[in-house]
């Protein structure tokens, strides 16, 4: 680790008022309010993360043999309870889970010039209304909420109102009048980016829609056979009655996407292809979801968590902090924020790390939160499922990318085995199938240099979400040399401080942290388990680690 830049923490934690938190959460923490600008979300695609279930790893006769990494695995729901039983992501700091699409997928698979694919992802939806049962049942997806909350861990899943799967040989296409086959988007501008298909045999919602439609013929005749054809049908009368929307194609999605909240009581979305679709589709979604939280929260008193809104999180591809609340088209500027999402994605940030100083990388991103983009969020990521070019393609950073991501301002995204060094070039793997391999839970648990990664995270992200002023915070240097910096943030009657030093000696330190901590404070490294005191503005550590997590006593 001494290779490794110093990081000295330093926080406070002050708090009188009572928050409503789930019992699970221990007493210390029981008024630290979740802030979802805070957030630490383990991104996971559900097929890759842990197989709970063997006897559900082959639906729907998908036996035919796929290329490298893209066919069924086993992933499924059951092992995500597993791992959170285990404290896998409480140990992780993680405080919300985002899963990949867990409906019904295509039961065809399909070659895309990449070799035969089946829907592992997620993202080639058949049936909005159903689980695939390669990731499980309901009653799966409702112990799994159950149990996250006991853990104080919220539930982000995944829409898709963009389209559907591709056309096979089983999966026919939906009706003209549900979807377009052509053109190929071109994505040039606003109009080759929106009104089309992203790739070929990839068939378009018509979101621009508001004609009414009869249900796809494949659907009747499929909730017919598993006898709640009557079921559906009433449920969607009493949605467009309730709403006053038109039985356009968007509506219907939304409608069964709200299902998930008030049937299951899911706390977000992240919503997959945004800038694909007109944005007039989020500002409805938004109001429908909301609706449906709202509903839950009335029939459920016993299981809300806490006053937060319902969570959206945008994947507006390319979206960077940059932009503030616009995404350029290049002939058309639109906004993703004002009544549509919570937060986006920022697909800068990797460059951003790469580019930056930290003071550079930190202080323009609190600027930028703390005012254009003030009472929304971003989530930056080093990794993901479908970017070619991460952070650290090689592995080769990884205490550095847990070291730049977890301590950016703005929520952090743990794409699954970032924490653990999950390898991202896999050989006979051909595009994004490459960040999609298996989680490495053998060398979690018997491999000393992973081990080792995985403690780094483990510290910074059980740091962060105990601090909402890590990410939601106001950020100020407080010297460039030895770098050191302050972070504090306050809401209601809780007040959260924080001071950061980089790049100090390694054994004794000395570093000056201000006049935030009075005279003879103790404070404890979380990272060593030793202890210091305030002295003269000053704090003297002696460890062996270049990274230092103190806290008051």
């Amino acid at each position: 680790m001494k290779k490794y830049s110093f990081l000295l923490i330093v926080c406070i934690t002050l708090f009188s008022c009572k928050e409503k938190t789930d019992s699970a959460v221990k007493v210390s923490e029981a008024a630290i309010p979740f802030i979802w600008e805070n957030a630490n979300i383990y991104f996971m695609l559900t097929d890759r993360f842990n197989n709970g279930d063997p006897s559900n790893d082959i639906n729907f006769e998908r036996t035919e043999k796929a290329a490298k990494l893209r066919g069924f695995k086993g992933g499924d729901i059951k092992g995500v309870i597993a791992k959170i039983e285990e404290g896998y992501f409480n140990n992780l700091g993680v405080n919300a889970i985002w899963m990949t699409p867990i409906v019904e997928q295509i039961h065809g698979a399909v070659d895309e010039g990449t070799g035969l694919s089946y829907g592992f992802h997620g993202y080639w939806t058949s049936d909005w209304t159903a689980l695939d049962p390669n990731f499980g049942t309901k009653e799966d997806l409702k112990k799994l909420v159950a149990i996250a909350h006991k853990n104080g861990i919220r539930i982000v899943l995944d829409a898709v109102i963009n389209h559907t799967g591709p056309v096979t040989e089983v999966d026919t296409v939906f009706p003209e009048n549900w979807v377009r086959t052509e053109p190929q988007c071109s994505y040039q501008d606003y109009e080759s980016t929106v009104s089309c298909t992203l790739v070929k045999n990839l068939p378009d919602i018509r979101t621009e829609s508001t004609e009414s439609v009869e249900l796809p013929k494949q659907l009747v005749e499929k909730w017919k056979a598993e006898g709640r054809y009557e079921q559906e049908v009433k449920e969607l009368d009493a949605f467009f009655a309730k709403t006053g929307y038109p039985r356009a194609p968007k509506y219907y999605i939304m409608k069964w996407l709200s299902d998930y909240i008030t049937e299951f009581g899911i706390d977000g979305y992240r919503a997959d292809t945004v800038k694909h679709t007109e944005e007039g589709v989020w500002q409805d979604f938004k109001s429908v979801c909301d609706a449906a939280f709202a509903e839950f929260k009335v029939n459920n008193p016993e299981k809300v968590l806490d006053d937060n809104d319902f969570y959206l999180v945008g994947e507006i591809y390319n979206y960077g902090i940059s932009g503030g609340k616009y995404f350029d088209f290049g002939d058309k500027k639109v906004n993703y924020f004002d009544d549509k999402f919570t937060s986006q994605i920022n697909f800068e940030f990797k460059w951003n790390a790469a580019q930056n100083t930290y003071e550079e990388l930190f202080s323009r991103y609190d600027s930028i939160l703390n005012n254009e983009l003030d009472g929304f969020g971003i989530l930056n990521y080093v990794s993901s499922h479908d970017d070619g070019q991460p952070f650290d393609k090689e592995r080769t950073k990884p205490f550095e990318s847990a070291t730049k991501l977890l301590l950016c301002p703005g929520s952090s995204q743990i794409y699954y085995g970032d924490e653990s060094a999950r390898e991202l070039v896999v050989e006979g793997a051909n595009g994004d199938a490459n960040l999609r391999s298996l989680m490495n839970w053998d060398a979690i648990g018997n491999d000393a240099k992973t081990q080792e990664i995985l403690t780094h995270w483990q510290k910074l992200g059980k740091f962060r979400a105990k601090h909402p002023s890590v990410g939601a915070g106001i950020h100020k240097m407080i010297s460039k040399e030895p770098y050191v910096f302050q972070r504090t943030f306050s809401k209601e009657n809780f007040n959260d401080s924080v001071i950061v030093g980089l790049d100090l000696n390694a054994g004794e330190k000395i570093v000056h942290i201000g006049t935030l901590f009075s005279e003879g404070t103790v404070l404890k490294d979380a990272y060593s388990g030793k202890e210091v005191v305030v002295k003269n503005g000053n704090v003297k550590l002696n460890s062996e680690f270049t990274i230092a997590l103190l806290e008051k006593k």
